[in-house]
């Protein structure tokens, strides 16, 4: 069964590839003004790759109202249970 920690381990693997940027270490805490390249186009390959990954559509504007990773995790979690 997959818990929070997987969640943000993958998470932490996909922020990586988009920003192609093997030092992101994202916690429950980080958010968009953290990571200076993470804008709207950013944000739209993000939703799309934890679709990929979690083999669940995602809803983008949820998503957005988000305010950091540990928000982002928890409703992850939510829709692929």
């Amino acid at each position: 069964m997959i818990d929070g920690s997987d969640v943000l381990q993958r998470l932490n693997m996909i922020f990586r590839d988009i920003f192609d940027d093997d030092t992101i270490q994202l916690s429950r805490e980080t958010s968009s003004i953290d990571i200076e390249e993470w804008d709207s186009l950013n944000q739209i390959k993000i939703i799309l790759e934890c679709e990929k990954v979690f083999g669940r559509s995602l809803n983008a504007r949820k998503i957005s109202t988000l305010d950091n990773i540990g928000d982002m995790v928890d409703y992850i979690l939510i829709e692929i249970i």
